[in-house]
């Protein structure tokens, strides 16, 4: 039932969400609570003391007015809560530089089962811009005990005519948790009004996760293509299936359901059909710290609002203004969660095995990429998976980013910046196995797009990639007695030194005094804690690994010398480079490539390790070099 004049029946824009033991427990990323507040798990309900209150402008719950209403289609606007007592309920309207209003406040008796609904159709009237606009509710128990059970945004009618949406998975080698994903998956559509227009898919690149088809999950055993090959693979599929819609997403990803919920019903209004959704991504080991809401390329990768506190409700709704108002022009959605509309697919995905897939997609179609609050994949923390391969295939995709998209052209030098950077950052740090790496992926591309197919499953440069990599390998904790000197001075003059000597390389006998230094795993891709260092030991997550890299003057001048030669070889080519490329990407990027290449008859791809599919991770590339 419902009140103050709004439809019995409406269309449901955002949920209410509360905390989920199986997902996320962090209180203040879903709401702030004033006086005794008790949240009972079990019954997800939360239950006020006399005068408390509970605040609502928290990541999971505020309503993004300026997205939702000059992105969509809205008819009405509706906010709705259940509960039980005698309670006070504002409605908050936070503006970019302005004070926030109090749009609407009333005193009600709450019934269970007797939704109160608040009529908010005005703000889609008025004059004012609303981007960045940001609505929140706030409660406040007026007895001895009120109760809130749920509550959601909400608008009068849909669109004429439903997406057909495909969810479509890559997996490899990770049978139990998309196995587990699955299964959310089905009991969620199972319910959901809008289940029968959403499909998944499973596009298994290991052939072996044993997915059950059901009504709402096809299995799809696929060629070992890396994640580039699986999603091409899924896109086909989608296509074929003659869905209107596909989301990418990760096969282990940890997300509320409400994930698939807010982004079906936002494209499905959406005014413009180039609008893709990117979720946004938490890691699992601060749950708290939001590491990307999106992210921009231009020279490496950015995430944006990395390190953003989600329990400061001002800098949550700062974020909000932000996303909306302070778009880069190359922002792109990583594929642990994107959804776009496939009739506005003109580039299918690049083979690049992996790392850069996500960002080509976004870059070289017409998406209008966005985030939305709340919709956000929750992923283990893979720092300590970075590898010499991880790092040549970082610095790959980069450079073929900047040579193929126009709006990152740069010049010959200026894009072999993007390379030295990368390399000299490496060996600095004393990683010679990761630069070594890096030189041989600047040489790959300068091969032309014509690399990439012939070595598209990636088997020969694994093998040898891990037959470089000599020193950079995890093995059993190891923890050497440090000596600290000069990484004890102050930071400014300790940088000073540290880069003008390029880390002691450029001083004689560095190798017997510089300090040797212990390095926790969030430090692992920044200069800073080495410099000064002719010694490092880095520890894993959980402090049961370790590897130690030293310093050594005859593989760093050996790696200075190849990327001088390479630096003046990649000008001199730049240009033929630069067209091989551009003519080379749009052939390779078509729906006929991927259906021969993905064809039944041709020749299985390789059964090496896929753990740096296209599953998030943090991009070393996104550190300044020195810090």
């Amino acid at each position: 039932m419902a009140f103050s004049g709004a439809p019995v029946h409406m269309l449901t824009l955002q949920q209410f969400l509360l905390p989920d033991p199986a997902i996320c427990t962090e209180e203040a990323l879903y709401y702030h609570p004033r006086g005794p507040v008790g949240w009972d798990a079990k019954s997800g309900t939360l239950t006020m003391g006399p005068g408390a209150g509970l605040g609502f402008a928290s990541y999971f719950n505020l309503f993004s007015l300026g997205k939702w209403a000059t992105s969509c289609t809205l008819d009405g606007l509706f906010a709705e809560i259940e509960g039980a007592g005698r309670v006070q309920i504002r409605v908050f309207r936070a503006m970019p530089e302005r004070s926030w209003d109090i749009v609407t406040s009333e005193v009600v008796e709450l019934s269970p089962g007797q939704p109160r609904s608040i009529d908010l159709s005005a703000l889609l009237d008025g004059t004012e811009t609303l981007d960045g606009n940001v609505l929140f509710l706030d409660i406040t128990n007026l007895g001895a005990e009120a109760r809130f059970t749920a509550g959601r945004f909400a608008t009068k009618t849909g669109p004429e005519t439903w997406p057909r949406l495909t969810v479509s998975i890559t997996t490899f080698k990770r049978e139990e948790q998309v196995r587990e994903t699955v299964a959310r998956l089905e009991e969620f559509l199972s319910g959901y009004a809008h289940g029968d227009n959403i499909a998944v898919q499973v596009v298994d690149n290991g052939q072996s996760a044993e997915i059950e088809p059901s009504a709402h999950v096809r299995p799809i055993p696929n060629r070992n293509l890396g994640g580039a090959g699986g999603f091409a693979r899924g896109l086909l599929e989608a296509q074929a299936a003659g869905s209107t819609h596909c989301l990418f997403m990760d096969d282990d990803a940890s997300f509320h359901m409400e994930n698939i919920a807010r982004a079906y019903t936002f494209l499905a209004l959406a005014k413009d059909p180039k609008v893709a959704l990117a979720g946004a991504m938490i890691t699992n080991t601060h749950k708290w710290t939001m590491w990307e809401n999106g992210a921009y390329f231009d020279g490496s990768c950015h995430p944006m609002f990395c390190g953003l506190d989600l329990r400061d409700a001002g800098r949550v709704v700062g974020m909000e203004f932000d996303s909306m108002i302070d778009r880069p022009d190359t922002v792109y959605g990583g594929w642990w969660f994107f959804a776009f509309t496939i009739a506005e697919v003109q580039h299918h995905p690049f083979p690049f095995f992996v790392r850069g897939d996500d960002i080509s997609f976004s870059l070289m179609n017409p998406f209008t990429v966005m985030v939305l609050n709340g919709v956000v994949s929750f992923q283990d923390d893979f720092t300590e998976k970075e590898s010499p391969q991880t790092l040549y295939l970082d610095l790959r995709n980069h450079l073929v980013q900047h040579l193929v998209t126009p709006r990152l052209e740069r010049s010959a030098m200026g894009t072999a910046r993007v390379a030295l950077r990368f390399i000299l950052r490496a060996a600095v740090r004393m990683h010679y196995n990761s630069a070594e790496a890096q030189i041989m992926a600047w040489k790959d591309v300068m091969e032309g797009p014509e690399f990439f197919n012939a070595n598209i499953d990636m088997s020969q440069r694994r093998a040898d990639i891990k037959a470089l990599t000599t020193t950079e390998n995890w093995g059993p904790v190891s923890r050497p007695k440090e000596r600290r000197r000069f990484t004890r001075i102050p930071r400014r003059l300790r940088e000073v030194l540290g880069l003008s000597s390029l880390n002691g390389h450029l001083l004689p006998f560095w190798g017997a005094v510089g300090d040797r230094v212990l390095v926790k795993i969030n430090q692992r891709s920044l200069a800073y804690p080495v410099l000064g260092a002719a010694e490092a030991t880095y520890l894993n997550t959980d402090r049961t690994k370790s590897y130690t890299v030293r310093h050594d003057k005859a593989r760093f001048f050996a790696i200075l010398r190849e990327v001088i030669a390479l630096t003046r070889r990649f000008r001199r080519d730049y240009d033929t480079i630069r067209q091989t490329w551009r003519d080379g990407y749009d052939g390779m990027t078509t729906h006929d490539y991927w259906e021969k290449t993905l064809a039944p008859e041709a020749t299985p791809g390789a059964t090496g390790t896929d753990d740096t599919s296209s599953r998030p991770g943090p991009r070393p590339e996104t550190a300044s070099s020195a810090a």
